[in-house]
């Protein structure tokens, strides 16, 4: 039980600035979202008065519905701005060769890309078993929509040097039953372009759909691009490309959540729709998986590209480029660190060398001093590394970040690394998901300090130690058990 007080729902009506303060206080407890040291989640342009400008447009057409845009031809004409602007950016409309490019805005690049697949999947119903060719390092939500949609992965191995599948692999991958192929600009966790051109041509060649996920660099490799940075063909200009995604809540620093999954013409995006009339009341049509749709995002997303304008987009991204080579460099110059790949976008990945320190330890010793970064765990031989999204807030904090990894670097070596108990160790690596109790999980988390009572553990080396330690179905499965421990109500 909490205080009646702080209760959701009080017996009595609280006063709104009473309610405001209480959000702020709890708002407290988070990472800061701006001043440029937290690499996740988050997507900062460090631009005075842009989020007052959003929060405004957001609040004109919060309580407008997409359901209907007959209802509300605003939200239809702003949609349908924003899918213009993400088409062009992405090599499609009037003079190019792919003019006739549709889209529709979504609550972000994960329905985005269940709605790829679901597209692809529907165009094809005389397939029972459906499946789709993805790249081990695509986007998770992949696995997502084929869970969703009853649909089969065949996933294809990254080199462990170049971090990109290989076109071979993907050609080989494709059977008569695949309605999709997959492929990232660039991939999340370490920021490479995939053979976008190459793996287009193979699934055009099998006849074969082809979805580019530029959901995490859509909106910037246009721009460093033309920055002169060498960025392969990704876009509709690929002529084997059918569907690109990119997310404006990302590198167009809309806020949350609004993605644009755009189709090369209108044939291919028909499957995505929904209509149901086979009942008495309105007959449903649905582009995106929602039907009840806020216009507040869409209007704030709107606001946002009209206010920076291309130009304005321009600068932001010469401003990351700029801190991505300060922030890599700064990992070149400290003993016992390297990167995982060149950067090719906005992404900084960097593990430890076998002289370095731990690197899970390296994490919170970063934490300690205000940055917050993201690690990445173990996998298929690929090292465990800190993922670091840089933003254009970065840009004038960069230069402080070398200094204090040097720092943490040493700290963590002073530190040493984390030592679970051998027999805890030995069980995440043998133990199977299905053998773990509640019990078993009580007491795993209470070791690691995540109680029951809600709480985080001041420091999570011990809990990625444990999870790196364990095979992926094992890692979902703790991962579960853990966040469902944190996800209690508040009676």
């Amino acid at each position: 039980m909490i205080d009646e007080d702080r209760s959701a729902l009080p017996a009595q009506g609280v006063p709104a600035e009473r309610v405001l303060a209480e959000i702020r206080e709890l708002r407290g407890m988070d990472r800061p979202t701006h001043g440029g040291r937290l690499f996740a989640y988050v997507y900062d342009p460090g631009v005075a008065g842009l989020e007052e400008l959003a929060a405004a447009a957001y609040a004109e057409s919060a309580h407008v519905n997409g359901l209907d845009p007959t209802a509300f031809p605003s939200l239809l004409a702003m949609e349908n701005a924003l899918v213009g602007a993400a088409a062009r950016l992405l090599g499609g409309g009037p003079g190019t060769n792919a003019p006739a490019v549709v889209g529709s805005v979504t609550s972000g690049g994960t329905e985005s890309l269940i709605l790829a697949v679901k597209t692809a999947r529907d165009a094809r119903p005389e397939i029972d078993e459906p499946r789709i060719v993805v790249p081990a390092s695509a986007h998770a939500a992949f696995a997502k929509a084929a869970h969703y949609l009853r649909v089969e992965i065949d996933s294809v191995p990254v080199d462990l040097d170049t971090l990109r599948p290989a076109v071979a692999d993907v050609a080989a991958a494709i059977r008569p039953e695949t309605v999709l192929v997959v492929c990232s600009a660039p991939s999340y966790a370490h920021g490479v372009i995939d053979p976008v051109e190459q793996i287009a041509e193979v699934a055009a060649a099998a006849g074969v759909r082809c979805h580019v996920d530029a959901c995490f660099g859509g909106w910037t490799l246009p721009y460093l691009r033309r920055l002169g940075a060498p960025v392969p063909a990704f876009d509709f200009a690929v002529p084997g490309v059918t569907s690109i995604s990119v997310d404006l809540h990302k590198y167009a620093y809309a806020p949350k959540g609004v993605s644009v999954l755009l189709h090369r013409d209108p044939a291919l995006r028909a499957p995505q729709y929904f209509a149901y009339a086979d009942w008495p009341g309105y007959t449903m049509v649905n582009p995106v998986i929602s039907s009840t749709r806020s216009g507040g995002p869409i209007a704030a997303a709107y606001a946002t590209l009209r206010h920076l304008g291309d130009d304005g987009y321009l600068e932001l991204t010469r401003q990351t480029r700029e801190a991505v080579r300060v922030l890599a460099d700064a990992v070149r110059g400290v003993d016992g660190l390297r990167l995982v790949a060149e950067p090719a976008s906005t992404v900084v990945c960097f593990t430890t060398t076998d002289s370095g320190p731990d690197l899970f330890v390296l994490v919170d010793e970063l934490a300690a001093r205000g940055w917050h970064t993201q690690p990445q765990l173990g996998y298929a031989g690929l090292p465990r590394s800190v993922h670091l999204t840089v933003t254009a807030a970065v840009a004038p904090r960069a230069a402080e970040f070398g200094p204090d990894l040097a720092e943490a670097v040493t700290a963590a070596g002073v530190t040493g690394p984390v030592t679970l108990p051998p027999e805890l160790l030995a069980l995440a690596g043998a133990l199977s998901p299905e053998a773990l109790t509640a019990d078993l999980v009580a007491g795993l988390a209470a070791g690691l300090g995540l109680g029951a009572g809600g709480g985080l553990p001041e420091r999570m080396a011990p809990v990625n130690t444990l999870l790196d330690a364990a095979a992926p179905a094992l890692r979902e499965r703790l991962l579960v058990e853990f966040v469902s421990l944190l996800q209690r109500p508040s009676y």
